[in-house]
């Protein structure tokens, strides 16, 4: 079974900000698998489904994204997932907007998200998929900018690659993280 999350943050006012590309990635391939997301015990938004043919929950924390390793865990553990099968899709200000990189393991970069996910996994190696959200200018605070809605063309920048996304994480799971990255990496 594989354990697919969308880091971002819950409610409406964050909808389509920066900092939700994951969430925005999760409804984009729930929508493609007909499924919808329901309140679960675990801080999180979730649904269990078959996706090419293996046993996936999809997961969107409920707990804002310094607190998402919480969600994370839980869900984890009930399913008796492995770290392994764990993919963690967020956003990454240290790529250019849409760029999309699958990586093994590492640090947090400076993402909350991802550095709540390792402390409560106790482990930094689990699959992640960054996607390029760009740097702000240089007058505007990180905190502001991953907190702002898209522009409406980088909205459609991000909206054409949510399928390419989609092949990378078919790829890591039909044949593993090397064979994603070298797919996925290697294009952009």
């Amino acid at each position: 079974m594989y354990l697919i999350v969308g880091l971002g943050n819950p409610g409406i006012q964050y909808a389509d900000t920066r900092h939700n590309v994951g969430f925005m990635l999760l409804d984009y391939l729930a929508h493609g698998s007909k499924v919808s997301f329901a309140e679960s015990k675990r801080k999180a938004l979730t649904t269990k489904t078959v996706i090419w043919n293996e046993s996936v929950v999809l997961l969107k924390p409920e707990t804002f994204m310094n607190g998402s390793g919480t969600a994370v865990a839980a869900v984890a553990h009930y399913y008796k997932i492995s770290t392994d099968n764990i993919i963690v899709i967020h956003d990454d200000l240290d790529m250019p907007l849409g760029r999309i990189k699958i990586v093994s393991g590492g640090g947090a970069g400076g993402h909350k998200g991802v550095r709540s996910c390792i402390e409560h996994l106790g482990t930094r190696d689990f699959p992640r998929v960054k996607i390029g959200i760009g740097r702000p200018a240089p007058l505007i605070l990180p905190e502001k900018y991953v907190l702002a809605r898209f522009g409406a063309d980088e909205h459609e920048i991000i909206t054409q690659k949510m399928a390419a996304v989609v092949d990378g994480i078919k790829i890591m799971v039909k044949q593993g993280i090397s064979a994603a990255m070298n797919a996925v990496n290697q294009n952009q």
